[in-house]
């Protein structure tokens, strides 16, 4: 009878990627990796190979997990652009509000640092970053939206999605982060406004009837429940912010 692995494989993989998540490529140790997943120098290179191999299954981990969760904020909202933007950038707010993970995003802190990363791992960064602006892009061309514009607007997005990663990692607050996003997505909502009226002069009378200034000062992030309370339940349907436990 084969005998049993004396650990974990799926929770190994985890435990690495949140230490990778934290510390980087370059500064994860083997010894800090194999502390983290409970495994020694033998049982880590028998499982998973080496160091750089560790770290791409790390990464394809993560851009798995969220790449998901992305991908259904945005298409869950029909062909709303605005709350399906405002969905995507919660889904941000939400892990960097997360006391489980790390702050931070692994996917920005890797292309940030790849001149130390192994080439294959880089390109594996660079590619994640890239279908995280195809996402935002397919779901405005979905919603209607111009191919041109659906790609400026996508690009300017995924900076700013990438650039709430690294501004959580100096501390700043979660409400100052909600309000970079609210920014973010009044501007595409502008953005998108003024092309459609310049390709469609007609429909100016209208939208000035509609007041879409006034319109777009209603997307909001609430982002600093109080975390030891339990009367306030998560919401179930993807919305803003789930409640981390009480603390102890």
């Amino acid at each position: 009878m084969t005998g049993k692995k004396a650990f974990d494989a799926d929770a190994a993989e985890e435990a690495a990627m949140l230490v990778f998540w934290e510390r980087g490529y370059a500064d994860a140790s083997l010894d800090t990796l194999g502390a983290a997943m409970g495994v020694g120098r033998s049982s880590f290179y028998n499982a998973f190979g080496d160091k750089a191999s560790l770290f791409q299954r790390a990464l394809a981990r993560y851009g798995s997990r969220y790449g998901d969760r992305y991908e259904q904020a945005l298409v869950s909202q029909g062909r709303d652009v605005r709350a399906a933007l405002t969905s995507f950038f919660e889904v941000t707010l939400e892990r960097i509000a997360d006391p489980a993970v790390p702050r931070g995003c692994l996917i920005a802190q890797s292309v940030i640092t790849s001149p130390t990363l192994p080439p294959s791992a880089a390109a594996q960064a660079d590619a994640l970053l890239g279908l995280q602006q195809k996402r935002i892009a397919t779901a405005l061309l979905a919603a209607g939206v111009a191919a041109s514009t659906a790609d400026d607007i996508a690009l300017q997005l995924a900076a700013v999605n990438q650039s709430l990663a690294v501004l959580s990692r100096t501390g700043l607050s979660t409400e100052r982060l909600g309000s970079v996003a609210r920014v973010a997505v009044t501007a595409a909502m502008s953005g998108l406004t003024s092309n459609t009226l310049s390709e469609h002069p007609s429909q100016a009378r209208h939208t000035s009837d509609t007041a879409p200034t006034e319109q777009m000062s209603e997307t909001r992030f609430d982002l600093d429940p109080p975390r030891n309370d339990r009367s306030l339940p998560a919401k179930e349907d993807g919305g803003l912010l789930k409640y981390p436990p009480a603390a102890r």
